[in-house]
């Protein structure tokens, strides 16, 4: 529900704050006093486009915001918005809409201090406020409200039963959805199984291994530079110990300075560790030549070799290359080759189990969609009636109402069924869709009906704009009646002119307009207990003093 409304020029109202109780709160004042402002501030915090020249004179901007303390479950299974405005509701204990208004027209949309799309506004703020004017039809008129309120007043059964539809339509359009795609897939299988099998042929028939192309790699430019390698090695052999009586390799170094070494051996501790280390090195430089020999030895050229692993290198990238560049990612596509083609292999038992899915979903929809429209049509009848009731005793004494229900060109969500309300006014003329029938006093009261019969569902506050114009005396009180009966299940806004509706209200606001200064203000303010009465007298066209018209106010608080 509101909490708290807050206006800053807004056409004449130049700062107005309103604490709004739950229950049933009422606006009242003079005609032309700006009561319809309070209410197009409203309209704008829940995303409306403002009024031409809506920015009081001489201000450069309005700014409307207004509080909520919202049920969680008012917000429950919506969208991404809906979510968003949860997680603030979480944080903060309320959701605060705001809307700014620059005097060029511009505008800035905001919730809980966040600056959001205006859109975000209208999408939140059609879970937390209904509308009823006799201008606003749109929403009754509606086939998807109308099939709410014979819903809502069949009752939780009923719900919980369109609830599980709902749950199971949506299981049955997955299903669906499941078996077109298996369906597509089996018109193109047998391409892509080829496909797959030539790709996997591919690969097992390479069997690549990284430890097999590294080696391959190893081994071609060995024998590549083969002569190269050889060469080295003897060269290097013959550094350290040569087989030419010309050429001095270290072995023989070593040897010519053995008879020089033994001969002071023993003398110093120092030199004698120098000729071991001498010694040993003399013992390594003959085993390594030995040791480059045999390996020069065995190099040799092998053309037939080198030829196997080029041609093998080759397969190697020829696939390779085909399959991410690596040995890695060709075995990763071989493995998804093997479970798409089983996939494939397996189609026609998959499509078996979708087509039983869905004629498992289809038979269990149709079962809830016979059993709603079975309830539906048994309800119809009833809120028709309770309907027609409620509108003889709102000043409409000969009006017929309908609750028709047909079936819909498609099954949804909702079931089978689509439901349009018809209404005659008068006597003579054929019951005829509300959208075309009623005129907008009319459409208030059929509305306000709905809401004393049906109910007003999840939303929490209720706004009725003058759909009591034109009414007095008897109907006058059952107005009143019917709008604190509402205000029993959600909380009521309500401009209004009779004293007895506003004689039943919990809280009680009073618009004036003064010119001071030349320029017209709109106040507003809320009345305390004696106010009440005052302004009761007011509504009942006498002076606060009169004490006929004090006693007629405070018998019709009483009486409420």
């Amino acid at each position: 529900m509101i909490t708290l409304l807050r206006i800053e020029n807004l056409m004449l109202v130049e700062r107005a704050e309103l604490e709004l109780a739950p229950g049933l709160n009422v606006v009242t004042g003079e005609s032309g006093a700006g009561k319809s402002i309070l209410l197009h501030g409203l309209e704008l915090v829940l995303g409306v486009r403002p009024r031409r020249d809506c920015v009081r004179s001489g201000a450069r901007e309005a700014w409307v915001e207004a509080a909520f303390a919202v049920p969680d479950e008012v917000l429950a299974d919506g969208d991404e918005v809906l979510e968003r405005a949860r997680a603030a509701l979480a944080d903060q204990g309320e959701l605060i809409l705001a809307r700014r208004v620059g005097d060029d027209g511009r505008t800035r949309a905001y919730l809980n201090g966040r600056l959001v799309p205006v859109s975000e506004l209208r999408a939140v703020g059609e879970r937390l406020i209904a509308f009823v004017a006799q201008h606003e039809h749109r929403r009754l008129a509606a086939p998807r409200a109308q099939l709410d309120l014979l819903d809502r007043y069949a009752g939780r059964d009923h719900l919980a039963l369109r609830r599980r539809a709902s749950e199971l339509y949506a299981e049955l359009r997955a299903a669906r959805e499941r078996l077109a795609e298996l369906a597509a897939s089996a018109a193109t299988r047998a391409r892509e199984i080829d496909l797959l099998r030539f790709e996997l042929d591919e690969i097992e028939q390479l069997a690549p291994s990284a430890e097999e192309e590294r080696q391959l790699r190893t081994e071609r430019e060995r024998l590549r530079r083969a002569g190269e390698l050889q060469a080295a090695a003897v060269a290097c052999a013959s550094a350290l110990a040569s087989e030419d009586a010309d050429n001095v390799g270290l072995r023989e170094l070593a040897g010519a300075a053995e008879p020089l070494a033994a001969a002071v051996r023993g003398s110093d501790p120092e030199l004698d560790a120098l000729l071991e280390r001498f010694t040993a090195l003399a013992i390594e430089a003959q085993d390594l030549a030995g040791e480059l020999r045999r390996y020069a030895s065995a190099i040799e050229s092998d053309p037939a070799r080198l030829e196997q692993i080029e041609s093998r290198l080759a397969d190697y990238e020829r696939v390779l290359r085909k399959h991410g560049g690596s040995v890695e990612t060709a075995l990763a596509h071989a493995e998804h080759c093997r479970r798409r083609l089983e996939e494939l292999e397996s189609l026609d038992e998959s499509l078996g189990a979708a087509e039983r899915a869905v004629a498992d979903r289809e038979r269990r929809f149709e079962e809830l969609c016979a059993q709603l429209s079975a309830r539906r049509a048994a309800c119809a009848a009833e809120l028709a009636a309770a309907v027609e009731s409620e509108l003889h005793a709102l000043a409409l004494p000969e009006a017929r109402f309908v609750v028709g229900v047909g079936a819909a060109r498609e099954p949804g969500p909702t079931g089978s069924d689509e439901v349009e309300f018809a209404l005659a006014a008068n006597p003579g003329m054929p019951p005829a869709a509300l959208r075309d029938a009623a005129s907008g006093g009319e459409l208030a009261r059929v509305t306000l009906a709905l809401a004393a019969v049906a109910g007003v569902g999840s939303i929490p506050t209720v706004v009725f704009d003058e759909i009591d114009a034109g009414v007095g005396g008897h109907t006058a009180h059952a107005v009143g009646e019917r709008l604190a009966r509402v205000a029993t299940q959600a909380q009521v806004l309500c401009v209004t002119h009779l004293p007895q509706v506003a004689a039943r209200a919990d809280a009680h606001f009073r618009v004036s307009k003064q010119v001071t200064a030349g320029r017209a203000v709109s106040h507003v303010e809320t009345l305390a207990d004696e106010e009440v009465v005052g302004e009761l007298c007011r509504m009942l066209g006498a002076d606060a003093g009169d004490r006929g018209a004090r006693d007629h106010a405070q018998a019709l608080r009483r009486a409420a």
